[in-house]
């Protein structure tokens, strides 16, 4: 049994494996036509736009009028601040709950433990957005 189930699969990885012929041709649909038609005219006028502002910036420049250079505002609190924040928050009264003897003791050590791990995850995030 286990022999004849070894040669089916053996035998199905050959059939789709096989290769096509170097002669055969693949015949275009109407749609594929037509997307590959908008696609060359894309390509040209996105060439024609980036001539146009290499052309807008060596006028700048020639001008001697620099381009204003406009820094991305960093607005709010970062993600990674924001994760600290309640982690901690979450972690103090999670630690609190938990250690019901010394209440005081568990929600610091809570809060520290949480505040790390707020500040873990936020900090990803911010480094997925591209926020340094």
């Amino acid at each position: 049994m286990k022999q004849t189930v070894i040669i089916l699969a053996m035998t199905a990885m050959m059939v789709s494996c096989k290769n096509k012929s170097k002669d055969e041709t693949k015949v275009l649909s109407a749609s594929e036509v037509r997307d590959s038609i908008e696609f060359v005219k894309f390509k040209e006028t996105k060439a024609r736009n980036e001539a146009a502002a290499a052309a807008r910036a060596n006028t700048a420049t020639v001008n001697n009028t620099p381009a204003p250079a406009a820094a991305p505002k960093k607005k709010g609190w970062s993600k990674a601040a924001k994760g600290a924040v309640i982690g901690g928050a979450a972690g103090a009264v999670t630690g609190a709950i938990l250690d019901k003897n010394h209440r005081g003791a568990g929600a610091v050590i809570g809060g520290v433990v949480g505040g790390g791990v707020g500040y873990g995850v936020g900090r990803a995030k911010d480094k997925k957005d591209g926020r340094n």
